[in-house]
């Protein structure tokens, strides 16, 4: 055979072995598209179910299936879970025939663009439930139990003798009741099978963990408030106040500030304090007649402001100071000796009905009074007071009198003393019946030069 012939021979082949491959290809082609006349394109889904390749009959049964089998599992902490089964609402597809839509609308010519295109291989059959009986399933869910709650913590702060440590957050297990809700319907919706709580963010964790800057910030806070020293010196009494008691006041909110628990505080430094104020304790007291008598009764003495010092105290704390310092008094007395009163007072003696005015150590003026009507239970009262102001040509009145007079100065609220120009008599035995209606009423010398030489704030002491 000549070469001329071989190539003639030759280039007749190709032609025919294309032309076999195209009706080979179009064989394939058609012979799917047959096929996918009654079939769903290959990667078709229904809800995530893969229907691949079948018909719509199967697809129908594949789907019933499912629903009778499905269940919802939810993946909580600590490796537990909890499942909620579609017969337990009464689910169902709300579909109504449309498989048979869209296995229509999946052209069986255009097979070969699907494999590319998913448009028409994606469907989602909406779901039907009870929500009475969901919202009995999700009522009754073990996580929710309220014995079964460990609560959220933030990082909690320890005090030791040589500062605080910080202990971590604790995550505990609540849930957001609302969130989970959402997230189950969501799931049944969309037929998913499993809910992982945790991605669902469906827990309630704590504000702040161990690595939070403000957790630092309230630990160096709390550190400085226990450097804190003071220590309160007045008179003989000398008391210290340091971190093993300012701990005890301290405590951390929710949003990790310091606070003072301000009734712990009261309690713990009213103890302290009332070794500072002196009202109403007992005094010896060394009478003008030579007797040492014991009175404890009355207003008068030294008496810590609570509150301010309270207040000074806080913020003497909050900056870590090492202080010295007396008591912030709302009432103060002569000195802090041991009876506090000093050597300038009154004195009256009840059972004497005599007065006694001492000023820095000496004897001004005494003599004779009247005091409040035995008979008529106005009784002087017992007690140290001290002298609330003076003023002149003041007028007392009561229910059934009116009385000017010169000098006046009370000592325990309407009781006080003053010039008396009614009476001719003072002392003896006249205030068993015909006393004042409390007052020390005194003959004009008398009040006239106790005034004339008293300040507000001096002792009075009445005593029987």
């Amino acid at each position: 055979m000549s070469i001329t012939r071989k190539r003639r021979n030759k280039r007749s082949k190709i032609p025919i072995g294309i032309a076999a491959s195209i009706c080979t290809l179009l064989a394939i082609y058609f012979g799917m598209a047959a096929y996918f006349t009654n079939h769903f394109y290959f990667g078709s889904q229904i809800n995530c179910v893969n229907v691949s390749g079948k018909t719509v009959e199967e697809a129908n049964a594949q789907m019933a299936s499912k629903l009778q089998t499905y269940t919802l599992n939810l993946k909580e902490r600590d490796g537990k879970s909890e499942q909620i089964k579609g017969s337990d609402i009464s689910l169902n597809y709300n579909s109504g025939g449309e498989y048979k839509k869209f296995k229509d609308n999946q052209n069986p010519f255009k097979w070969v663009v699907a494999i590319f295109n998913k448009k028409y291989s994606q469907m989602t059959d909406g779901v039907t439930y009870d929500k009475q009986q969901l919202e009995e399933k999700i009522e009754k869910l073990s996580c929710l139990e309220s014995k079964n709650i460990i609560e959220p913590k933030n990082p909690s702060f320890k005090y030791t003798d040589k500062g605080y440590i910080t202990v971590d957050e604790v995550n505990g297990n609540k849930i957001d009741k609302n969130t989970l809700h959402d997230s189950i319907i969501k799931a049944i919706s969309n037929g998913e099978d499993a809910i992982d709580l945790e991605t669902a963010n469906c827990y309630i964790n704590p504000k702040y963990t161990l690595k939070s800057p403000k957790v630092t910030e309230t630990k160096n806070a709390l550190d400085k408030c226990i450097s804190s020293k003071i220590t309160y010196n007045s008179g003989d009494v000398k008391e210290t106040i340091d971190g093993s008691t300012i701990n005890k006041w301290l405590e951390v909110d929710g949003n990790l500030d310091v606070k003072f628990n301000k009734e712990k505080m009261k309690a713990s430094m009213g103890t302290i304090f009332s070794k500072f104020s002196t009202v109403g304790k007992t005094r010896s007291f060394a009478t003008s007649s030579g007797k040492t008598i014991q009175i404890s009764s009355g207003d008068y003495g030294w008496l810590v402001d609570t509150d301010k010092e309270l207040q000074a105290l806080s913020t003497v704390i909050k900056e870590g100071q090492t202080v010295t310092k007396e008591p912030t008094y709302a009432q103060t007395a002569a000195n802090h000796n041991s009876n506090d009163i000093g050597n300038t007072y009154v004195e009256i003696d009840m059972s004497k009905q005599h007065l006694w005015f001492y000023k820095k150590g000496s004897l001004v003026v005494q003599g004779d009074v009247v005091t409040g009507n035995v008979s008529n239970d106005h009784s002087t009262p017992e007690g140290i007071y001290a002298l609330k102001y003076k003023e002149r040509n003041a007028t007392l009145k009561g229910q059934d009198y009116n009385s000017p007079v010169d000098y006046w100065m009370p000592f325990n609220g309407g009781v006080g003393i003053h010039d008396a120009s009614w009476r001719d008599e003072f002392g003896g035995k006249i205030y068993m019946t015909n006393g004042s209606h409390g007052c020390v009423n005194s003959p004009h010398y008398l009040a006239q030069t106790i005034y004339e030489n008293i300040d507000p704030g001096t002792p009075i002491i009445c005593y029987y």
